[in-house]
């Protein structure tokens, strides 16, 4: 539809978008319908973009600070008429800008407005930037004769701006991408920039060597590190402002023989307010997990290596259980998600706050619940396990391989084998897989023989499921993979398990007992959510040993 026609177009739009997001937001409508509606009201089209063959032309007629502003991009380009995707085609302020902007006429298209800001998101990334700020910085260090990786450390000026762009788009690039941690590592002849997507590392940048201290000194500044010290490891934390919500982000140093290497994981809040259903567990392994922690007392354990998703695991069953009449707090190092209606602890080793310090003072604040964020050693072993006998339900984490090795770790920390069966209530052991785009996934009838030989075990009476394979798409970037879906072993302990504690039973023993009880190891609970499309046999035999 040309500008000509628009004046037909509804522009009541803002009245009734409170009642629409309540509608969409408990359910009852989608997005997608919502769009259509609005689509089929005004007379116009409606596209889904993600399918759209969109015009990088079109694209780059219309700067990325308009479209994020008034909710557009242009998607095609013909003769003298842009095509616009709009979410509200009432704005006629929006279309006006864009004709200004592009000197053209624009037809009206609408969108579903998630599907359009991904696309906002995907064509106007900040790539293009980050190149020729490279080249820029390297230029105007060619030009200056100095490395300025080699001179002392010193706090960017405002004459340093191209560093602070620089780093600010290399931190907005990372939450866009839906990058869990940013990695800056120097090396002999430039700097190299990675982001984890779906757990896996993916090179983004290089830059010059001669900008790596001048953005480390940025990181740290921004981070509240000692930008003077570079022979020793630090920690720090910052908040970033992206697309109107606040994104922390945890800061860690590393002295390499090359420079500092600095990672920062992004630290997504949303994780505390995920509901019981988004842990995607099994049935039988939910039942068995909120039977643990409905309790009022006993200890849980979360297991898994580092990245795995413990935290947001606890967190989410944290989100479960705290009530106004209950008093939960944690002790953590460091706090990652801010909770309103608990007491957050943040550990303190140099002031003499540690796990264990700050564990004994909570015991004294009248806890119901206390979540510890790890546990690292025998005293926080010890007081964890007493206050589980005494009337509290504790949450915390521990870094084994399995559930059942989880009681052998206790054991092997000079824990009184009777305390920590009478103790420990449930084991949940985690890993990450990353799930199937659903757009792209390609199903396939699997070989039994092959499926055999990599450990997968199939009922003989059962058909061969249907099972899928990643493909490849604009919404997952190619990948065929977008998100991740967890891995879970769930093992209560039971009266026997509790006996092979007593008798220090291997873990071999446990995990035999337990599974004659009905517990799904890592690599079963896998081939579940492989059989339910979730993820692929790949990538369980990638993530569970």
């Amino acid at each position: 539809m040309p500008i000509e026609s628009l004046d037909s177009v509804p522009n009541g739009w803002g009245e009734e978008e409170q009642s629409v997001r309540m509608l969409v937001e408990k359910g009852v409508l989608t997005e997608a319908q919502v769009a259509s509606a609005r689509a089929a009201q005004a007379g116009l089209p409606f596209v889904e973009l993600i399918e759209y063959p969109v015009d990088r032309t079109a694209v780059s007629m219309v700067p990325a600070a308009l479209c994020r502003r008034h909710e557009v991009i242009p998607i095609a380009l013909a003769e003298d008429i842009l095509t616009l995707a709009m979410v509200d085609p009432g704005n006629v302020f929006a279309v006006d800008d864009v004709r200004t902007a592009t000197r053209m006429r624009v037809s009206v298209v609408v969108a579903e407005k998630s599907d359009l800001l991904a696309a906002i998101d995907r064509y106007h990334r900040a790539d293009g930037e980050l190149d020729e700020l490279r080249s820029a910085l390297e230029e105007e260090n060619e030009t200056a004769g100095t490395d300025v990786a080699l001179a002392g450390p010193q706090e960017p000026s405002q004459d340093d701006a191209p560093i602070v762009r620089f780093v600010n788009l290399l931190i907005s690039q990372a939450i866009q991408d839906r990058a869990s941690d940013i990695h800056i590592e120097p090396a002999e002849r430039e700097l190299i920039v990675r982001y984890r997507i779906d757990g896996v590392m993916h090179e983004m940048q290089r830059a010059p060597r001669t900008i790596t201290n001048g953005v480390i000194s940025r990181l740290k500044i921004m981070s509240d590190i000692d930008i003077a010290e570079r022979r020793k490891p630090q920690d720090g934390r910052m908040s970033v402002s992206h697309g109107g919500r606040k994104i922390d982000l945890r800061v860690a140093t590393l002295p390499t023989v090359w420079g500092e290497k600095v990672v920062m994981r992004i630290l997504d809040t949303s994780g505390a307010q995920r509901s019981l259903a988004d842990l995607t567990m099994l049935d039988r392994n939910m039942s068995a997990y909120q039977s643990s922690f409905t309790k009022p007392y006993g200890m849980i354990l979360v297991t898994g290596p580092t990245g795995s998703g413990k935290s947001t695991t606890l967190y989410t069953t944290l989100h479960a259980v705290a009530k106004p009449e209950i008093n939960v707090i944690t002790v953590e190092d460091p706090v990652e998600y801010r909770m309103p209606g608990i007491n957050q602890v943040q550990v303190n080793v140099k002031a003499g706050l540690t796990f264990a310090s700050a564990l004994r003072s909570i015991l004294r604040s009248d806890p119901d619940v206390v979540l510890i964020g790890e546990i690292r050693d025998q005293e926080t072993a010890q007081i964890a396990i007493e206050a589980a006998l005494t009337g509290h339900l504790v949450l915390s984490t521990l870094h084994t391989n399995d559930a059942p090795s989880a009681v052998t770790r206790l054991t092997e920390m000079d824990i009184e084998p009777f305390l920590v069966g009478s103790a420990l209530d449930a084991v949940v052991a985690q890993r990450l897989a990353r799930r199937l785009c659903d757009r792209c996934r390609v199903p396939y009838q699997p070989d039994p023989v092959e499926l055999s030989a990599m450990r997968f075990v199939m009922d003989p009476t059962q058909q061969i499921p249907t099972l899928f394979h990643p493909g490849g798409c604009q919404y997952c970037s190619g990948t065929g993979y977008r998100g991740r879906v967890a891995i879970h072993e769930v093992m209560l302990v039971t009266e026997e398990i509790e006996r092979h504690a007593v008798d220090r039973s291997s873990a071999a023993e446990i995990a035999r007992t337990a599974r004659e009880q009905g517990m799904l190891t890592l690599r079963e609970d896998g081939w579940e959510k492989a059989k339910l499309g979730l993820t692929s046999v790949e990538e369980i035999l990638r993530v569970v040993a």
